[in-house]
């Protein structure tokens, strides 16, 4: 793989990173993006033995889009510290299944982890661990397929950082995901494996040292079913 470098200088680096790929080390022993981050900086920079690569956020595996790590401690403590407290800002772009009775609205649900089949599902509040979640959404363009019925483009402005979040509250809106087979019972049935239309559009964080914001982007344009839509 051809690491896609957004940004980069002496204390953070930004990528795009590819569906399909863990962020990090998983079950599966793929090649994840630490282990694609090492070996671009070893070989970018030979002098350094073992250089630091830190992971800040996390995509799930079949995401696409913004990807940042820090390399040195500092900038890793101060941006993790940034996700804690919320200054980091992320915004997705998701194809669903159907359209959105609002143009614009914002989800609050609880949503509580499953363990054994790694899925998250919408319950009630003061259920015992369950996480608020929030999230919001523009609607950007819609149309009507052949094949699928309507799709429509949905800008996600992600507020809380949960287990499959996006996926879990937009299903749970009757608005899953397009090739989603955990939570798109469209997509279920399909024994082979399809590509979740969610991306990671931009970043914006502080610079872990200046304290500038900075704003990193990444578009979906070439990636099925995001090229159907002219706005993107």
């Amino acid at each position: 793989m051809n690491l896609k470098v957004l940004y980069e200088d002496a204390h953070i680096i930004a990528v795009e990173k590819p569906p399909k790929v863990p962020s990090q080390r998983d079950k599966t022993g793929d090649k994840d993006m630490l282990t694609y981050l090492s070996e671009y900086l070893l070989e970018k920079y030979p002098q350094a033995k073992a250089p630091y690569v830190g992971l800040i956020q996390r995509l799930d595996r079949p995401v696409g889009g913004v990807m940042v790590f820090a390399k040195t401690k500092l900038a890793n403590q101060r941006l993790s510290k940034q996700i804690q407290e919320k200054k980091m800002e992320k915004v997705y772009y998701g194809v669903v299944c159907g359209l959105p009775h609002k143009k614009h609205d914002v989800l609050v649900d609880f949503l509580l982890k499953q363990g054994k089949s790694n899925t998250s599902k919408v319950v009630a509040k003061g259920t015992a661990n369950a996480k608020e979640a929030i999230l919001e959404y523009d609607l950007i363009d819609s149309l009507d397929t052949a094949d699928q019925g309507v799709l429509s483009l949905l800008k996600i402005n992600l507020k809380t950082g949960r287990h499959h979040q996006i996926r879990v509250q937009l299903s749970n809106e009757q608005l899953p995901l397009w090739g989603d087979n955990k939570y798109n019972k469209a997509f279920a049935r399909y024994k082979e494996w399809t590509q979740i239309a969610l991306w990671a559009r931009t970043l914006t964080l502080e610079h872990p040292k200046t304290g500038k914001p900075l704003t990193f982007h990444s578009s979906p344009k070439d990636n099925y079913p995001f090229n159907l839509f002219k706005k993107v």
